[in-house]
């Protein structure tokens, strides 16, 4: 039985290093896939975006392209909205701030942001969260 669990992390390792330049740590997630694979129970990979605009960039279809990977093996994949974060004007290291969004623009942009998403992730295999359901409770503002 252990033989054929790493057979399969093995072959999951594989399709996961394509396009990887690498993988950080790589054995805690050979662990990670051994655990799961062994206890029957999906990893959790998770992506966070604030949809501060109505489109997603060209550069978000590399990691989506890698969570449909995690999908079609059998993973599962968490998208958090930052439906609240995204209203903040967070300047996220640049020098400038980022222009503040009302919750009906950012909710917009949420929609398209699924929309273009789900031309890459299967609908099916996605949690949608929003980081409101959380974070509203803290009051920050």
């Amino acid at each position: 039985m252990v033989d054929s669990i790493k057979a399969i992390v093995e072959q999951q390792m594989q399709i996961i290093r394509r396009g990887a330049a690498e993988i950080i740590p790589e054995d805690e997630l050979k662990q990670k896939l051994y655990d799961s694979i062994e206890n029957n129970q999906p990893l959790r990979i998770k992506l966070g975006l604030d949809p501060t605009a109505p489109d997603i960039h060209l550069g978000h279809t590399v990691v989506l392209n890698k969570l449909r990977q995690f999908q079609d093996l059998g993973h599962e994949v968490h998208l958090i909205i930052g439906d609240f974060t995204g209203r903040i004007g967070d300047p996220s290291g640049k020098s400038e701030t980022r222009k503040q969004l009302t919750e009906e623009e950012v909710m917009a942009n949420a929609a398209t942001y699924q929309e273009q998403i789900f031309k890459v992730l299967d609908p099916q295999k996605t949690v949608i969260h929003f980081n409101s359901e959380w974070l509203m409770k803290m009051n920050l503002v």
